[in-house]
């Protein structure tokens, strides 16, 4: 399957009670998508230490594309709590190697051969890890006809109205979940009750996908609304369900499927990732299978 499918932002390790496993909603989008059959690439950077060596090491062996410079920043770590629903709660930390994402050569060739990006607002926290992912954005050409994914992952108090305006300016596609969309709605001013119609036509964007937990999953294309119900499982953690999500669904696109397909694969995939510990379990075949 031609083109590049690009996730660009923070990459680290999550440090979950049952021990330490690679996270960030970049790498496991590119993750993934990989797994579906397409050529994801993560684009971070890892620090000069025996952590980043490890990421590298492991992110290669999950047979994804991976480009993340070493730079003179301790490569990044997040300390996750699990509640008794699988719900994580995160402490990030700061001033990590995925905060100065240089824009190299090697990062601008990819994105003259991307054919879909996946980003957020947490990397972009730091303005030298926003400046890059802006221009990669911008370097991408109209000609690809291309997937601008702007998975919002709000966290903490990382992230601006600055910021937030900027992704949705430069994405077709807004992925956000109920509890993002109070924020934004507020931040925007948004019409209750109509935030999703009002997002769309402000940011001209193609698709809106809101996820709702277990209530369910909606995705806003063209006038018509999709919905999903969210399975029923037997949940380990919710840890990465979301970039599971984000990343069957564009997928399931890229290879032909409606709308409609492509929410059913979506809201599969991301309730059997809630089934494994950690963000990044490998996927059934019949998950993956078209």
């Amino acid at each position: 399957m031609k083109g590049k499918i690009v996730g660009i932002g923070e990459v680290l390790w999550d440090e979950l009670p049952d021990g330490r496993k690679i996270g960030g909603a970049p790498a496991n989008f590119a993750y993934h998508v990989t797994q579906f059959g397409f050529d994801g690439v993560a684009v971070s950077a890892v620090g000069k230490d025996a952590s980043g060596v490890e990421m590298l090491r492991e992110l290669e062996a999950k047979k994804m594309g991976v480009l993340m410079p070493e730079v003179d920043y301790p490569t990044g770590s997040v300390a996750i709590k699990v509640d008794a629903a699988g719900v994580p709660e995160y402490d990030i930390r700061t001033d990590a190697a995925w905060d100065h994402i240089p824009f190299t050569d090697s990062i601008g060739q990819l994105a003259a051969e991307a054919k879909a990006v996946c980003f957020g607002s947490l990397a972009q926290r730091s303005a030298e890890s926003r400046a890059t992912i802006m221009r990669f954005l911008d370097s991408v050409p109209a000609a690809n006809n291309p997937l601008i994914v702007f998975d919002i992952n709000l966290r903490q108090n990382f992230y601006s109205r600055e910021v937030v305006e900027s992704s949705l300016d430069r994405c077709n596609i807004l992925k956000i979940n109920d509890e993002e969309l109070a924020v934004v709605s507020e931040m925007f001013r948004l019409p209750e009750g109509e935030a999703c119609a009002a997002l769309i036509d402000r940011f001209d964007l193609d698709k809106l996908i809101l996820t709702c937990g277990t209530d369910g999953s909606y995705v806003y294309s063209g006038g018509v609304v999709s919905f999903q119900p969210t399975p029923v499982v037997e949940v380990a953690d919710t840890v990465g369900a979301g970039d599971s999500f984000t990343a069957s669904f564009v997928a399931a696109l890229l290879r032909g499927d409606t709308v409609t397909r492509a929410h059913e694969v979506a809201a599969r995939t991301s309730a059997y990732v809630c089934t494994r510990f950690g963000a990044m379990p490998e996927l059934p075949g019949h998950i993956t299978a078209r």
